[in-house]
């Protein structure tokens, strides 16, 4: 996360995505926040990603962290609830 590397930062957020109910939606959630004002498109893919497939094993949790952080990019969320909605 501090390399200022768009790309490693990406890996940061999506290096959980299979560990379903083993994921630490604590770090991840950190990590997300730290990047939420970023404009990089990949960045905000990629968190949206990280929740969206964190949101199979939590839904609640990854709704109600979309909802307590209006500062999330419209793709993020929209990535993040895409599961949730249908």
């Amino acid at each position: 996360m501090a390399s200022r590397n768009f790309w490693l930062q990406r890996v940061c957020l999506i290096f959980q995505l299979t560990y379903r109910d083993k994921t630490d939606f604590d770090l991840m959630k950190k990590y997300i926040l730290q990047l939420a004002s970023s404009k990089e498109f990949f960045l905000q893919k990629g968190a949206g990603w990280a929740l969206r497939q964190h949101s199979r094993t939590d839904p609640q949790g990854v709704t109600d962290f979309v909802q307590e952080n209006p500062q999330l990019a419209p793709l993020t969320k929209r990535e993040a609830l895409r599961l949730i909605e249908n």
